[in-house]
């Protein structure tokens, strides 16, 4: 489900199941924690870069596991140490957004230091309109993105486009589809031209407020809320492509 390749100082992590949007599954959970886990140790890597195949960036939790499970068997108890992971990394994050993003799938671009967006690339936080609440991924969307917007983009689940996540602060830089590459290895480039200590030390003084709310708190109102009555009619709906009971 990933590929995990190192050249030149770049540990490159590509989310590999576009059979199922690269939706964060138990496996993904613990192939991209131990993928993080490895690069931050590796010495000769200098910049971490989360890409994606297919058309999906990713669409968040995978829900297929979701379904009937109840919430002490939800996979999003893996998602917070991720987030952490990525979010506390001494080595910079970059991620290459190429197409949708969606619920879990903005927490991973909230946590990247830089986010580079494709002209392709569409957003939601989604999950009310599946009977969910976008609570892990909160902790990291607050501290990133304008606080009237992300209200505004919570509460409707709206798709919005480039443009509209640039304002609200989730993408640092929306540049055209052809133009990610070119732009990642610039961003490559820019930090890598910084010392690895300071760069670490930078990161650990700008991230020093952490993550807005208890994760432990979060990760339990979130697997309550994926079991739920509403939650799991939102996923069947979701399934079975059809209206949830609660549509007007």
């Amino acid at each position: 489900m990933l590929q995990v390749t190192v050249e030149r100082g770049v540990a490159r992590l590509t989310m590999d199941s576009p059979a199922n949007r690269n939706a964060l599954s138990r496996a993904m959970l613990a192939q991209l924690g131990a993928a993080v886990a490895d690069a931050v140790a590796d010495d000769a890597v200098r910049v971490l870069v989360l890409d994606h195949t297919g058309r999906v960036f990713c669409s968040g939790m995978d829900l297929s596991e979701a379904a009937g499970a109840g919430a002490g068997d939800q996979g999003v108890h893996a998602f917070p140490e991720l987030l952490t992971a990525l979010w506390s990394s001494p080595k910079p994050v970059i991620a290459a957004v190429r197409g949708p993003a969606r619920a879990g799938g903005i927490g991973l671009m909230a946590v990247c230091d830089v986010v580079v967006g494709g002209a392709s690339a569409t957003f939601a936080v989604s999950e009310v309109r599946v009977g969910l609440v976008p609570a892990v991924i909160s902790a990291v969307l607050a501290p990133r993105m304008a606080r009237h917007l992300l209200h505004r983009l919570a509460l409707t689940g709206e798709v919005f486009g480039p443009e509209l996540a640039a304002t609200a602060g989730l993408v640092d830089l929306a540049v055209a589809d052809d133009a990610v590459d070119a732009t990642v290895r610039a961003q490559v480039d820019a930090l890598a031209a910084g010392a690895p200590a300071a760069l670490a030390e930078t990161k650990r003084l700008l991230r020093s407020g952490g993550p807005r709310g208890s994760f432990d708190e979060l990760q339990e109102l979130s697997a309550r809320w994926f079991a739920s009555e509403e939650g799991q009619e939102g996923i069947a709906a979701f399934r079975e492509k059809r209206p949830a009971r609660w549509v007007p």
